[in-house]
């Protein structure tokens, strides 16, 4: 039997898993997508099954999505940002949509298989 140590505990592994994770924060923050209030999941491009999983939003989130969508297309027209304290966060931001959004590709899927058949 050999003696393996788990990589999440050793201190190699943790090393790594802050450095992947520093790497995350700043492409998040690269990205411009949060200096206009958005998240990561307004900013998916609008397929037919992303366009679903936006009909099956409870209203709040819809509400809310459609308020920074408006808010970042008016920054955006006149060319500015938000205040920093008002960015979104790297650990503030949810995946909202992507539940909705793996339920509707799985029965997308699902009915093509059925219609194979």
């Amino acid at each position: 039997m050999s003696s393996t140590v788990c990589p999440r505990l050793s201190p190699a592994g943790s090393a790594t898993s802050r450095l992947l994770v520093g790497f995350r924060k700043w492409y998040y923050n690269a990205c411009g997508f949060n200096k206009l209030g958005l998240m990561r999941d307004d900013t998916i491009n609008e397929d037919s099954d992303v366009k679903e999983a936006i009909r099956r939003l409870p209203e709040q989130v819809y509400n809310d999505r459609m308020f920074r969508l408006k808010r970042a297309l008016d920054l955006s027209m006149k060319q500015q940002i938000l205040p920093k304290d008002q960015w979104t966060k790297y650990e503030e931001d949810v995946y909202y949509l992507e539940p909705y959004l793996e339920e509707v590709i799985h029965e997308r899927k699902e009915k093509e298989e059925w219609a194979k058949n």
